[in-house]
């Protein structure tokens, strides 16, 4: 199958690549099977051997994520037990084959929620809501010490006002993909004409959709792929539960108690972050494409699920 390009400037890599690394840095792993394990919007990933886990950035920027994991990751493992999270156990640097810095980590078994992995999806919703309850209570490093933690899903909405309308227009002019884009227009605004959020700071994830969840034994596993890790306010790491069945969302909802202005402020960065995806990935990733547009979809079928002050 063909690779996917996704962004400019995209470092190409493959099985090979990661051999001539590790006979240059690990060379006790070189002779380790090395297969293909998926490839993100970010990165590539190869299981090595039974217990390991390379990741390559797709680009320079992504690069930056994966060092940014290797130096907070061994602080959250006991934040989010039993929940697994990733273990670095080699911080790869450029090499003659691959000209950014990589990592290898400790292989997760398990696979993302589907039909075929989870037994209990009401039971997922409520891990998971536990699991972003236990991140956002962790304790934050000084202000001095946040470099690079400045995610754009941790700021405040209207910032980011411009490039949703921008995305939102793309849409119209091409289309519409059979969405009702006033109606989604209307839940980004019902969340951008609100205050600005006034509580502290949080730990964030940024990015907990299902391919970031590993389920085992039919139960929420492992949280996965902290490259979006950032301090800033809670809002956004609430949307993706609009990626999962309405079960697990309706359990996450119950479990999360979040307050009304909160949970609008998710719905609507649910809104950005799956209008943003649909076009940029259309042709470049039609699966993560079709995911964005199956999240716009269930937000225009049940706008008000969750609502905290809805009947």
């Amino acid at each position: 199958m063909t690779e996917l390009i996704l962004h400019e400037g995209e470092i190409p890599a493959d099985a090979a690549t990661v051999r001539a690394l590790l006979r240059e840095q690990r060379p006790e792993w070189a002779g380790l099977p090395v297969v293909a394990a998926g490839a993100g919007t970010d990165n590539r990933m190869f299981r090595l051997g039974d217990g390991l886990l390379v990741r390559l950035p797709r680009t320079a920027e992504h690069a930056g994520a994966l060092r940014k994991e290797r130096h907070w990751l061994p602080g959250m493992a006991a934040r989010l037990a039993p929940l697994r999270v990733p273990e670095p156990v080699h911080a790869g640097v450029p090499g003659a084959a691959f000209p950014l810095d990589w990592s290898v980590y400790r292989w997760i078994e398990g696979a993302p929620p589907g039909p075929g992995t989870v037994s209990d999806w009401a039971a997922l919703g409520t891990a998971l809501a536990g699991a972003v309850r236990a991140l956002h209570a962790a304790p934050l490093p000084a202000a001095g010490g946040r470099a690079g933690l400045d995610g754009y899903r941790g700021r405040e909405l209207g910032l980011c006002d411009g490039w949703v309308g921008q995305r939102l227009a793309e849409l119209r002019a091409s289309g519409g993909d059979g969405l009702d884009l006033p109606l989604l227009a209307g839940l980004w605004r019902a969340g951008v004409e609100l205050p600005a959020p006034s509580g502290p700071p949080v730990w964030l994830h940024g990015d907990l959709k299902p391919s970031n969840l590993l389920v085992r034994d039919g139960a929420l596993h492992a949280v996965i792929d902290f490259g979006g890790l950032a301090v800033g306010f809670p809002d956004a790491e609430h949307a993706p539960v609009w990626d999962l069945p309405a079960t697990a969302r309706r359990a996450y909802w119950q479990a999360a108690a979040l307050p009304r202005e909160t949970w609008l402020r998710a719905r609507a960065w649910a809104v950005a972050v799956a209008a943003a995806g649909l076009p940029y990935y259309r042709e470049r990733d039609p699966a993560f494409a079709a995911e964005c547009r199956a999240r716009l979809t269930a937000l225009q079928q049940h706008p008000e699920e969750g609502d905290p002050g809805g009947p």
